[in-house]
């Protein structure tokens, strides 16, 4: 198993140059199909609300928005050929970016998306990235909007608590598992009745027998929740990578995340892999 189509979004914002730096060093390590999805996370104005604008503002954003996709499209291929990345391309989504970011993602092995960050928060939904992520049906490589990162997944800590999302996490990371100089794999306060007699030792040696440098940490997590918990160890264990499942639902038209995953989404300070 491994990434051979990497998709990474474009919304033209600030981070955009991160992410696609990110997206292309996987590309390069995995020899990868890149896409580029310019699908701006304030989805184009309906035709409704633009028919309420003066003509000559309909026009001026309609302009601007078009302005902002050739741009990021000019970078998206000077970073390609820069890199020596061979394979790539770049689409435009349509006016629900969620709906094209997940649309595109079912014909993909990953998605490179960024966290949301508060100082963007206008004009989008904020909960634009748990959408994405509870609906795409393939892993999300969420990189935080704050710091560098010179590297992903040489050092990497996965949350194991036996449930189906972190089985799926976990197996979805496996081609950057298996690239890692080192694996921690941590559970927390584990419940036996999803994990055995002896927590994290049958995924362990699940993990070992498919090529990965594996290190079992058991963690009580004695008087903090399990999201700040990991965040901590992730520090510790000077981590530059995440790999956890995605908890979350609809209910009354509004996702309701797990507490660990609303912490990561909210206060990660690595990139993480999630899946749902």
């Amino acid at each position: 198993m491994s990434y051979k189509t990497i998709l990474v979004h474009s919304d033209a914002g600030r981070h955009w140059p991160a992410r696609l730096e990110l997206a292309l060093a996987l590309a390069r390590r995995h020899d990868a199909h890149l896409i580029g999805l310019h699908a701006p996370k304030a989805a184009a104005m309906s035709g409704l609300l633009l028919g309420g604008l003066a003509p000559e503002l309909a026009e001026a954003l309609q302009q601007a928005r078009a302005e902002q996709a050739a741009q990021a499209e000019t970078r998206f291929n000077q970073a390609v050929a820069a890199a020596g990345v061979n394979h790539a391309e770049w689409r435009q989504g349509d006016q629900d970016a969620v709906a094209s970011l997940v649309t595109n993602a079912r014909y993909v092995d990953l998605l490179v998306l960024g966290q949301r960050d508060p100082a963007e928060l206008e004009g989008f939904d904020r909960d634009f990235v748990e959408q994405v992520v509870l609906a795409a049906g393939r892993p999300v490589l969420l990189l935080p909007y704050a710091g560098r990162f010179e590297s992903v997944g040489r050092q990497a800590l996965v949350a194991w608590d036996g449930s189906r999302e972190a089985a799926r996490a976990l197996t979805d990371a496996l081609p950057l598992l298996r690239q890692a100089d080192k694996v921690k794999l941590i559970t927390i306060n584990p419940k036996a009745s999803r994990h055995g007699e002896l927590p994290g030792a049958d995924i362990g040696l699940y993990l070992a027998r498919h090529g990965v440098r594996i290190e079992v940490v058991a963690d009580r997590g004695d008087g903090i929740d399990v999201g700040n918990e990991l965040l901590s160890r992730a520090a510790d264990f000077g981590s530059d990578l995440i790999v956890m499942g995605a908890y979350g639902h609809a209910r009354m038209k509004e996702l309701v995340m797990g507490g660990a995953t609303r912490t990561i989404l909210d206060s990660m300070t690595v990139p993480t892999l999630l899946s749902h």
